[in-house]
């Protein structure tokens, strides 16, 4: 039997690198990092380390040797980065900035995941080949690190993802959960009817990301294959739960006000993806594992805001 490959992986409490544990550790040999949030996965050798803090990162992939770099840590919520610039700059621009060039002097495998949100929403559905325009400063840094990894390091992997959700480990959550509860304590919700992304559960962006690590250059888009709402993503979920009557209020982007400004339509063409042989299950479908599964791990009394 073959030796596994050893993986690192930043971000590994957080909800991608969590589903990146939970599907990849019998193939791999993880070895993930994380930085406020420590967890547990039978298989993951877990280290405590600050990315943004190059020595350390720079020891750790001396220690590790490791083939392979995935690089899924960020600060995404786009109204924190917006009040908090500086952690920002830090954690999405500069730390990616930093690995990049450790893993090209290594000649290391890199794949940096990016986000829909480096476009503005105005010439759906967006390309690889389309220049990046964003309008919040979370999106200008993801923009501004593509573009600096790829010059420090040329091999490096790039994908951009859309909003996900789906099994979010013990430290992290996407949008499911809290969505999840509200709807079954009976609390009212507005959500957005003129914000449009191609969403895509967890465990079908791991796939899409191992897969770009085999066949991928340059650039790739991991996303769904239909363009939604928030307000009728919601539904979608109400109705998959049996409940009648959720109260889901639809509203705009202008009814709320926000740190940060959102583009109005973000949804991602796949078509590359999908010539590489990526199958994104039908959005419901990946929505109705997601709930199943979610359902058996959320906790009723917890509650808060609705991540991005």
């Amino acid at each position: 039997m073959s030796e596994k490959k050893k993986l690192l992986l930043t971000g590994a409490s957080g909800f991608l690198g969590w589903n990146i544990c939970c599907r990849a550790s019998e193939e791999w040999d993880i070895h993930g990092i994380y930085f406020n949030h420590p967890i547990s996965f039978s298989g993951v050798n877990f280290l405590k380390a600050d990315i943004t803090h190059y020595k350390a990162v720079r020891n750790l992939i001396k220690a590790i040797c490791p083939q392979v770099v995935m690089h899924t840590a960020a600060l995404s919520d786009p109204n924190f980065c917006a009040l908090n610039p500086d952690k920002s700059r830090a954690i999405n621009l500069q730390a990616s900035l930093n690995l990049a060039g450790l893993c090209a002097d290594r000649q290391i495998p890199l794949v940096f995941t990016s986000s829909d949100l480096i476009f503005d929403g105005k010439h759906p559905p967006y390309r690889e080949e389309d220049p990046p325009c964003p309008i919040n400063l979370y999106g200008e840094h993801k923009a501004m690190a593509e573009e600096g990894m790829r010059v420090r390091n040329p091999e490096v992997v790039i994908c951009r993802l859309p909003l996900m959700f789906g099994d979010s480990g013990p430290a992290a959550q996407s949008f499911l959960q809290p969505l999840l509860r509200a709807i079954k304590e009976g609390r009212e919700l507005r959500l957005f009817v003129d914000e449009f992304r191609t969403p895509l559960s967890g465990s079908a962006a791991v796939e899409g990301l191992f897969l770009a690590l085999k066949k991928a250059k340059g650039i790739l888009h991991l996303g769904g294959r239909e363009p939604i709402s928030r307000y009728r993503l919601a539904l979608i979920v109400a109705e998959l739960l049996g409940v009648d009557g959720a109260r889901l209020i639809p509203c705009k982007q202008t009814d709320i006000v926000m740190p940060a400004l959102r583009p109005t339509n973000v949804s991602l063409d796949i078509q590359r993806a999908l010539s590489l042989g990526f199958v994104p299950p039908p959005l419901r479908e990946d929505l109705q594992d997601a709930v199943i599964l979610s359902l058996r791990t959320i906790s009723p009394l917890s509650s808060g805001p609705i991540p991005d």
